[in-house]
C-alpha cells in the first residue's frame, strides 16, 4: 500500500484539478484545509491553518505516514511564513519529496506577492528535504477575473507594456501530479501558456467573447514594478515548457455567448474555487 500524499490548497482552483488526477493514479490523498470537512471520494481532510501559532499538533498529525507533500496553498501574503512552517514539520516527519508551485518571475518582479513566493522557494530549497519546485504563469482563471473586472467600467483601463502568458490550470495540475509521482528534481523548467498577449489583447478577446464593446484607455504602470513588467520579467521565453490550451479556447468555454446573447454552458462565473495565482 502506498503512503498518502498530503496536498495543501486542495480546495482551490488548482487543487480541484490535482485531486482527481491523484485519485485516478491510485494514490490516497490527504488535504490540509483551514476548515474542517468530511472525507469523501477517497480524500481525507485535515483541519489546520499553516499560519496559526498552535497549528503544530494538527500539522504533525496530518503528516503522519506521508512521504510526499504537494504544496499548492497560496495567498496575497504570508506564503513564505506558511511554507517555512510546513517544511519544518515535513522534515521532522521524514517526508521524502516536497513539491511546490511558484510563479514565473518570483526572483525578478518587485511585488510583495512575488517576494513572498521567492521566500517560500528558498524555504523549500534550504529545508534539507528532497524537493521539486515548478514556476508557472498566471492561470487563465486569474486573467479572466482581472479582465472581467476591468470590463465592468465604461472605459476599460489597459496597463500599457504589460504582457502575459496565461496557462491553463488543468495543464499545470497535470504537470504537478507528474512531478509529485516522480523523483525530486529541484527547480524544473517553467510552465507557461502557448502565447504571449498584451493586456489590451486579453481584454479585447474577453469583450468579443461576451459580445460587448468598450472604449479602452492606455495607462502607464509607474515605478520599479512598471519597469519590470515592461522588461518582460514576468515572462519565460526561453528554456520553458509550454501548455497547449489557448486563451481563446478558455474564453470559448468560460466567457462565450450563443445566438440571442445568452451565455454558453460554462459561462462567466462558472469556475468555482480560487484562482491560486
Amino acid at each position: 500500500m502506498t503512503s498518502p500524499i498530503l496536498v495543501t490548497g486542495g480546495t482551490g482552483t488548482l487543487g480541484g484539478h490535482v485531486l482527481p488526477l491523484l485519485r485516478r493514479a491510485g494514490r490516497e490523498v490527504r488535504v490540509l484545509s483551514r476548515h474542517a470537512r468530511e472525507s469523501a471520494d477517497g480524500v481525507e481532510y485535515v483541519a489546520c491553518d499553516l499560519l496559526a501559532r498552535d497549528g503544530d499538533r494538527a500539522l504533525g498529525a496530518a503528516l503522519e505516514g506521508v512521504e510526499t507533500v504537494l504544496h499548492l496553498a497560496g495567498g496575497p501574503k504570508g506564503d513564505d511564513i506558511a511554507t517555512r512552517n510546513l517544511v519544518r514539520a515535513a522534515a521532522a516527519a521524514g517526508v521524502r519529496h516536497f513539491v511546490y508551485i511558484s510563479v514565473i518571475g518570483a526572483d525578478r518582479v518587485p511585488l510583495g506577492y512575488f517576494r513572498s513566493k521567492l521566500g517560500a522557494e528558498r524555504a523549500v530549497a534550504e529545508s534539507g528535504l528532497p524537493w521539486t519546485t515548478l514556476r508557472a504563469a498566471q492561470f487563465h482563471d486569474l486573467v479572466l477575473k482581472a479582465v472581467r473586472t476591468m470590463a465592468k467600467m465604461p472605459v476599460v483601463p489597459v496597463p500599457g507594456g504589460i504582457r502575459m502568458q496565461p496557462v491553463d490550470a488543468r495543464e499545470v495540475a497535470a504537470r504537478l501530479v507528474e512531478l509529485a509521482l516522480g523523483e525530486p528534481a529541484g527547480l524544473v523548467p517553467d510552465l507557461a501558456g502557448p502565447a504571449v498577449h498584451s493586456m489590451g489583447e486579453l481584454a479585447r478577446g474577453y469583450l468579443r467573447a461576451r459580445g460587448k464593446r468598450r472604449p479602452m484607455l492606455p495607462v502607464r504602470l509607474p515605478g520599479k514594478v512598471g519597469r519590470a513588467y515592461r522588461a518582460a520579467e514576468n515572462l519565460s521565453l526561453e528554456g520553458a515548457s509550454f501548455g497547449t490550451r489557448t486563451w481563446e479556447e478558455f474564453l470559448a468555454e468560460h466567457a462565450g455567448t450563443v445566438p440571442g446573447g445568452k451565455r454558453s454552458a460554462g459561462g462567466v462565473g462558472s469556475t468555482p474555487g480560487e484562482t491560486g495565482m
